[in-house]
């Protein structure tokens, strides 16, 4: 009942909403300032992220194979990662604040959620990951005030409508 509600209701909908539009201001401040700032390096912040591993209760690090990924892909990648973190989180906020591709914004927005949550921060996370599911799981419905009311019709007309041709077509 409550997903029914979640994910059709006008009053769940203006909700949706003010949680889009308040997520989104926060990513896309934070990508920005990392944007026009005097140059983001997230090096320091991943070699802090492998040399102090979240521990478990018998001081192993929990999230072993993380570390891992952060020492062999994007410590040496850092280049791409300076570039796609605060592209990314500028993008996630863009598209939450306007109501754009919602669904897919927050996706990518809980991505990047969990990779700092994994890395030991906790700051703000939990609350962002908690909203956001919320709004990944309302699906359409969080973005019925924003621009996704006629994004997501025109996508479904356009985009599918050839798929389904090309479907057709090969039987």
């Amino acid at each position: 009942m409550f997903a029914k509600w979640l994910r059709e209701n006008n009053v769940a909908a203006g909700l949706l909403t003010v949680i889009r539009v308040w997520l989104g201001y926060n990513w896309m401040t934070a990508g920005w300032g990392k944007l026009t700032g005097e140059g983001f390096d997230a090096s320091g912040y991943l070699k802090n992220a492998v040399a102090n591993p979240v521990k478990g209760p018998d001081g192993n690090a929990v999230y072993g194979w993380y570390v891992n990924f952060l020492e062999s892909f994007a410590i040496p990648n850092i280049e791409l990662f300076n570039f796609i973190v605060p592209l990314g989180e500028f993008l996630v906020g863009l598209g939450l604040i306007l109501g754009t591709l919602t669904t897919a914004a927050m996706f990518f927005g809980l991505v990047m959620n969990f990779s700092f949550f994994l890395a030991g921060t906790v700051s703000h996370n939990p609350t962002d990951i908690f909203f956001g599911f919320i709004i990944l799981f309302a699906g359409y419905n969080a973005g019925k005030y924003g621009l996704d009311r006629w994004v997501v019709p025109f996508i479904r007309k356009t985009v599918f409508k050839r798929e389904a041709e090309t479907a057709h077509k090969a039987v």
